[in-house]
């Protein structure tokens, strides 16, 4: 089959928007933060697919020859993505301090922006903005597992206030196993009298958060600890 020029500009158009938002998501997703690599991807690309709506409207929209009449048929478009964004809305979660279902939203709006297409009976684009989700849904989770990043977690651990460690000996503790602090807290709780620090880890390595686990289990002093990753 031999494609066109408006075929393969669309293309272009396409693989620019996946290419632009990939980039943006890897800094993102290098920093630690809940929407990252594929979710900017996704997002990126369903914005260029529904622009492709209105700058080609003219190879879908029969003209009409009357005065009397004035067609917008991408209002119909703008409803959708509308009530899209509530579904999209429901598939995020939040579980304490971690954000979950990003990846999820993204992939829903672009499934609807997607169903547009197939409406419209766009099919080139849609078969290529099939593949190219696909790929970014498959292919690129296996990218990004490869890829350096920066991990961050949400740390809490709680002490009994006799054994209680003190904030230089915690600090020491967790450079020795590859982490850095990007914040901390400590408060008393009440009657108890147990002494509590929070905080937000970074490191360059996933295998660091269960060799600290390790060692906090073996503390006799350590009554109960959290390390939950923030990503989506």
């Amino acid at each position: 089959m031999e494609l066109s020029a408006d075929d393969i500009e669309m293309t272009l158009r396409l693989l620019t928007g996946l290419l632009a938002g990939a980039l943006i998501g890897y800094e993102r997703s290098y920093h630690g933060r809940p929407a990252g690599f594929r979710t900017h991807a996704l997002v990126c690309m369903a914005s260029s697919m529904l622009m492709l709506v209105t700058v080609y409207e003219s190879h879908w929209v029969r003209a009409v020859t009357s005065d009397a009449i004035r067609l917008d048929p991408t209002r119909m478009a703008q409803g959708i993505m509308t009530g899209i964004g509530f579904l999209g809305a429901g598939a995020i979660l939040k579980e304490g301090l971690t954000i979950r279902g990003l990846t999820t939203a993204a992939s829903i709006w672009i499934t609807s922006a997607i169903g547009i297409l197939a409406g419209i009976g766009f099919y080139f684009p849609l078969v290529v903005s099939v593949v190219l989700t696909l790929g970014v849904l498959a292919v690129f989770r296996r990218v990004e597992a490869l890829m350096p990043t920066q991990s961050y977690y949400h740390f809490e651990v709680r002490f009994e206030r006799q054994g209680v460690m003190t904030e230089d000996a915690m600090r020491a503790l967790l450079e020795q196993h590859g982490f850095s602090i990007a914040n901390l807290s400590h408060r008393v709780d009440g009657e108890s009298r147990v002494r509590r620090y929070g905080m937000v880890l970074q490191t360059r390595s996933t295998s660091n958060a269960s060799r600290l686990a390790d060692s906090l289990e073996a503390m006799d002093t350590v009554l109960e600890f959290r390390i939950a990753p923030t990503g989506d």
